[in-house]
């Protein structure tokens, strides 16, 4: 008789795939923190409290460029806003939990390990909030290793500070082009882009884009819900980006006796 695996066994089977993947991306944002002046116990701390590459990337590139700490704190706030949202969506599989437990559970989540939890949740009966909060320790573990070896190893490598702007320009222009379900987001994103533009030549500082950031998503948000009060899901800027491919015409077969 077949003994069953331990539960914790069977979920690292799951987040595995998840956290190997978070081992070079970890290792190069512990570099990165490494140069911007962080030492091995500083990107532990911030690993652990933080547990976001995206805005981790950011706080690297934005010490780098000697941002105000008031700068960076809005920009990681608006940055992060995005997890209410994600929260929100799994809240239906997390009724019945303990107030202590779902802090915890927010405290600890970010996109990767929503993602997974999610299809858990919706595809799997036996999947359990325990189980879900399992991935997300598991995660944290490996990118805080992670993390802690890249600052390590940063300390015995040069790198030129360069490559962070690289490296956090690399990022957005991943996660926006990854949003791009509609016209309406384009849109958005050019007129983001000259806000930011019209806003940091105005301000002289950082924090140009974060006025440009609350311009750009209230004209979104106003714009989409104007087009969709008003029965305008299907318009052009609503419209999906990709088109359907077109379905195959059947071509009736040619009669050989009528040949």
């Amino acid at each position: 008789m077949k003994k069953e695996e331990p539960r914790w066994l069977e979920v690292l089977r799951v987040a595995l795939p998840l956290c190997l993947s978070y081992v070079p991306i970890g290792l190069a944002c512990g570099i990165l923190l490494n140069k911007a002046g962080f030492n091995a116990i500083l990107t532990l701390l911030v690993s652990l409290m933080v547990f976001s590459g995206g805005a981790q990337f950011l706080i690297a590139s934005m010490l780098v460029t000697n941002a105000p700490i008031h700068t960076i704190v809005l920009m990681l706030f608006f940055l992060e806003l995005r997890y209410a949202l994600l929260g929100s969506s799994l809240s239906q599989y997390l009724r019945g939990t303990s107030k202590r437990f779902l802090y915890v559970f927010a405290l600890h989540m970010n996109d990767e390990n929503y993602a997974v939890n999610y299809l858990k949740f919706a595809t799997d009966k036996e999947w359990r909030p325990g189980d879900a909060l399992m991935v997300e320790h598991y995660t944290l573990l490996f990118w805080s290793v992670a993390n802690l070896i890249g600052s390590i190893i940063g300390g015995f490598i040069h790198i030129n500070l360069e490559i962070v702007d690289f490296a956090l320009t690399a990022m957005f222009l991943y996660m926006i082009v990854m949003q791009l379900k509609n016209r309406l987001t384009i849109l958005i994103s050019f007129v983001s882009a000259c806000f930011a533009i019209i806003a940091m030549c105005l301000l002289k500082s950082t924090m140009g884009l974060i006025v440009a950031t609350l311009a750009a998503s209230l004209i979104g948000f106003a714009m989409e819900d104007y087009l969709v009060k008003h029965g305008r899901e299907r318009g052009y800027l609503l419209s999906k980006i990709k088109r359907r491919k077109k379905r195959p015409v059947a071509v009736p077969e040619s009669n050989s006796e009528g040949e």
